[in-house]
């Protein structure tokens, strides 16, 4: 017996078990996480076998009861939200089929000890022979995912092992239920600034006629799938961008230019592009979603992001009425006889325009493709100038 609960520190941490059908291991996992704690929730997800008499032979614990399987998603929601009002400040998820090693739960506490408020994930060494081919695929895929929707490289981001600040979770609210919720949790948290910290644990995987997996290979990984297309696209319409305005503004603006012009780790032409990409999308008649495509290009284009950005600001409220303005007189030249008039003054909006929106579009166009030009080939002498 090695009961850590002598310490305050680990009186805040609860450990969380969810539980289906793994009546053949449950009972050895209870047994060896309460040799480490007392401090354990069960959540049985609508289990069908005995397992519900397996948790009763156990006093001490507390019980959480699905009458229906919910999915594993909503079992480890259900043991957060009983974790949080009982007063924990952290939760360790094991699962119940046996995989994990109760006593590596020693590790988590002392890695918590130096990496206070952080995720810390039990990383399995997923490239031994007893891994199942499936489960190292879907790894590597999901690590994939993670690093594109977060800029973080993790080992395992699909470990049921893991340490969770539940401070952070309370203030959440989530919205996949079974799998898939590991993955939401995690990258979700880590748009939050969060850190994530790995520890490498140890893992045991029965023969395959003797392992027991609800994991459902077409349906879960579809789900999976959908769950990630909808984080890449936030990644690329919000968070990206929400990041690297806060890093611009973070620094002087004018530094930032000045330091990125003269970058000598990326081309002259590239820089000027990016430049000329921002502008014309500054200029170009999408109001509402300027930012979003200048981003969404300086990705599909490997460009300079910040100068991307730095640039599509042309269309600052202070000048907003003078694009209007000139990319209706640009219009005006290219539709010839039957175009419009206006008066440049600062009430001058995109209403003001009425009838002649065809105009203006045309204009807009054409004036971000000329301002575009000439920036970018004015920006691009400007590096050469400088650099000498």
């Amino acid at each position: 017996m090695i009961l850590l609960d002598g310490n305050t520190f680990y009186n805040h941490v609860c450990v969380i078990i969810p539980t289906y059908n793994n009546v053949q291991t449950l009972l050895d996992v209870v047994q060896g996480v309460l040799r480490y704690t007392n401090h354990v929730i069960v959540v049985n997800d609508g289990s069908s076998d005995n397992s519900d008499e397996v948790l009763l032979k156990f006093s001490g614990i507390k019980i959480v009861t699905h009458l229906k399987n919910k999915g594993k998603g909503l079992a480890l929601r259900s043991g957060m939200r009983e974790a949080i009002e009982l007063g924990y400040k952290y939760a360790i998820s094991i699962d119940s089929d046996g995989q994990h090693f109760p006593e590596d739960l020693l590790l988590f506490y002392d890695k918590l000890k130096t990496d206070v408020g952080a995720v810390i994930i039990g990383a399995r060494n997923m490239e031994q022979a007893s891994v199942p081919g499936k489960s190292s695929f879907g790894n590597k895929f999901s690590n994939f995912w993670f690093k594109f929707e977060t800029g973080i490289t993790l080992s395992d981001t699909q470990s049921g092992f893991r340490l969770y600040p539940l401070e952070q979770i309370a203030a959440m609210k989530f919205f996949t239920r079974k799998y898939e919720f590991e993955i939401e949790v995690l990258v979700r948290l880590a748009w939050r600034g969060i850190r994530i910290r790995e520890i490498p644990v140890r893992v045991f995987y029965a023969e395959a006629g003797k392992r027991i997996s609800h994991f459902r290979p077409f349906k879960d990984f579809s789900r999976i799938s959908v769950l990630n297309t909808v984080l890449v696209i936030i990644t690329l319409l919000y968070i990206k961008p929400r990041d690297l305005i806060r890093k611009l503004r973070r620094q002087s603006l004018r530094k930032t230019f000045y330091d990125l012009l003269l970058d000598e780790n990326e081309p002259d032409s590239v820089k000027a592009l990016s430049i000329a990409v921002g502008i014309f999308t500054g200029i170009a008649p999408i109001w509402g979603f300027q930012l979003m495509t200048a981003i969404g290009l300086a990705f599909l284009l490997k460009l300079n992001k910040p100068l991307v950005i730095i640039a599509a600001n042309i269309s600052i409220p202070p000048f907003i009425p003078l694009i209007l303005f000139l990319s209706h007189a640009m219009g005006a030249l290219i539709i010839g006889e039957g175009a419009t008039t206006l008066t440049f003054d600062s009430s001058l909006s995109i209403e003001s325009f009425g009838n002649s929106i065809r105009q203006y579009v045309l204009g807009a166009v054409s004036l971000a493709l000329a301002a575009a030009t000439f920036f970018g080939l004015f920006s691009f002498g400007l590096m050469k100038t400088l650099k000498r």
